[in-house]
C-alpha cells in the first residue's frame, strides 16, 4: 500500500509538470502570436506614415546618413502643420516648429522651440521672412533646408502633425498628465499653476492653443505645446502601450507623415536612444518682436542668442 501510494503521488507529481509546463508553453506561444501580430500593425503603419523627402530637395550638411547602429545623436524636425488635415491640396503653414536633438550617449533629448514668426532667410526661395512660411512656399524640404541654415546643423529625420489631430492623438494614449505653468481658462476649460491636469484630447488642444492671456505669448503657447508633445512621448513609450497599441497607430496613421522607416524604429528601441525620449529638456529661442517697413510683425534673434542655440544643439549632436 505504501509503495502504491508513493506511485500515484509520484504519478500526480509528473502531470502537474506536464499541466504547467503546457500552460507555460501556451503563453509563449500566445505571446509570441501577439507579439508577431503587433510588429505586423507597426510595420503596416509605418508603411502608411513613411513620406520620404525627396532626393535633392534637401541640402546634404553631414554627407552621410546617421548610424544609429552606431549610437550616433539624431536631429529631428517636428512641424505642427495648421490645415485641418495632411491630405489636403493646399498646402498649410507650420503653426509649430521645434527640433529635437536625441543624444543616447548622454540619455538626453533637447526639446528646442522656433517662434513660427521669426525672422530668417527662406532658403530655396530668396527671401527673407516668417520662419513659418517654408512649409507654405515648398513644403518639408524647404523647411529642413530653412531651419538647417538658420540653426547651423543637419536634420537627419522629420515628422509632420496634423495640429487638428493632436485630439485624436492624445486620447489614443487615454490621455496625457501635464502640470500647467500657469492659471487661464480657455474655451470652458480651466487649468491651475502648478496642479497635474489629466487631459484628454480636447483639454490638450485647448491647453496648447490658448495665446492672448499667456503674458509669454507666443513662447508661453509654445512651452504649453511642448509640454503637450512630452506627455505623449511618456504614454508611446510606456508599457502600457503595448495594450493600446492599435488605437495609437491609427491615430498616427491619419495625423502623421515621417521619414522614419520601420528599420529605424527597432534601431531607436535599442542603443539608448528610448532611454533619451524619457529624459527631455526644454529650449526656447529667445529675441523680441517688432514691424518692418511692411508694417508686418516678425520675431528677431539676436546674434548671441542665434550663437548660444548653434553650440548647444551643434553640442549635444556631438558635431566639430
Amino acid at each position: 500500500m505504501g509503495e502504491e501510494r508513493r506511485y500515484r503521488s509520484k504519478k500526480k507529481k509528473r502531470t502537474g509538470l506536464k499541466v504547467t509546463l503546457f500552460i507555460l508553453l501556451a503563453v509563449v506561444v500566445a505571446g509570441g502570436a501577439y507579439l508577431i501580430n503587433v510588429y505586423r500593425h507597426v510595420n503596416n503603419a509605418t508603411d502608411e506614415i513613411y513620406k520620404p523627402v525627396a532626393e535633392g530637395e534637401v541640402d546634404s550638411i553631414r554627407g552621410s546618413a546617421v548610424t544609429l547602429s552606431s549610437k550616433e545623436p539624431i536631429s529631428i524636425l517636428l512641424l505642427g502643420i495648421d490645415s485641418g488635415d495632411l491630405g489636403r491640396t493646399e498646402q498649410g503653414r507650420s503653426d509649430s516648429i521645434m527640433i529635437a536633438t536625441v543624444n543616447p550617449n548622454t540619455k538626453k533629448t533637447t526639446l528646442m522651440s522656433i517662434p513660427r514668426d521669426t525672422y530668417t532667410e527662406i532658403v530655396g526661395h530668396g527671401t527673407w521672412d516668417k520662419i513659418n512660411h517654408a512649409y507654405a512656399f515648398g513644403g518639408t524640404g524647404m523647411s529642413i533646408n530653412t531651419v538647417q541654415t538658420m540653426l547651423d546643423i543637419p536634420i537627419d529625420y522629420y515628422v509632420t502633425v496634423n495640429m487638428a489631430g493632436i485630439q485624436e492623438i492624445v486620447d489614443a494614449v487615454d490621455g496625457i498628465d501635464v502640470v500647467s505653468p500657469l492659471t487661464f481658462n480657455y474655451e470652458g476649460y480651466q487649468f491651475y499653476e502648478g496642479q497635474i491636469a489629466h487631459m484628454d484630447g480636447e483639454t490638450a488642444l485647448a491647453f496648447s492653443r490658448m495665446r492672448y492671456e499667456d503674458s509669454d505669448g507666443d513662447m508661453g503657447r509654445q512651452r504649453r505645446q511642448q509640454l503637450i508633445i512630452e506627455g505623449v512621448i511618456d504614454k508611446v513609450i510606456s508599457p502600457s502601450t503595448l495594450f493600446n497599441y492599435q488605437n495609437i497607430l491609427g491615430s498616427l496613421s491619419n495625423n502623421v507623415q515621417t521619414n522614419f522607416q520601420m528599420a529605424d524604429y527597432l534601431q531607436l528601441q535599442s542603443n539608448d536612444y528610448l532611454a533619451a525620449a524619457g529624459n527631455i529638456v526644454s529650449e526656447q529661442v529667445g529675441g523680441s518682436g517688432s514691424t518692418l517697413d511692411d508694417g508686418i510683425w516678425y520675431y528677431f534673434v539676436p546674434d548671441d542668442e542665434l550663437y548660444r542655440i548653434q553650440s548647444l544643439l551643434r553640442t549635444e549632436l556631438e558635431l566639430d
